[in-house]
């Protein structure tokens, strides 16, 4: 019974590779990928640098403010309930809060 179902099991992913393979379709670029793509960034460097700098950044700052203070809360009262405290998790959340908030200053020097 074991052998069947493993056999079925089997079957179907290679049925579906090959209807996968059959039904698929390979795209082509036509001309210089590289350079359209340069192109388009040079166009709408600032005003992505702007929407990041002023919306991403801080919203993503927030999620994680919160989180970390969230997080510190919860690992203060396991400490008061079984008097451990669990530091990976705030530390984790902290780490990221300092790489959120000083991304801006060399993300754009990287890319």
């Amino acid at each position: 019974m074991k052998k069947k179902k493993v056999f079925s099991i089997l079957l179907c992913v290679l049925v579906f590779a090959v209807i996968t393979a059959c039904f698929s379709v390979t795209a082509f670029a036509a001309g210089d990928v590289a350079s359209a793509i340069e192109s388009t960034w040079k166009a709408a460097q600032s005003q992505i640098k702007t929407v990041v700098n002023n919306v991403v950044f801080p919203v993503v700052d927030m999620i994680l403010a919160i989180l970390f203070f969230v997080k510190v809360g919860t690992s203060y009262f396991e400490y008061r309930k079984h008097g451990q405290f669990e530091f990976a998790a705030p530390a984790i959340l902290f780490a990221c809060l300092i790489f959120t908030l000083t991304a801006p200053l060399y993300i754009w020097t990287i890319l």
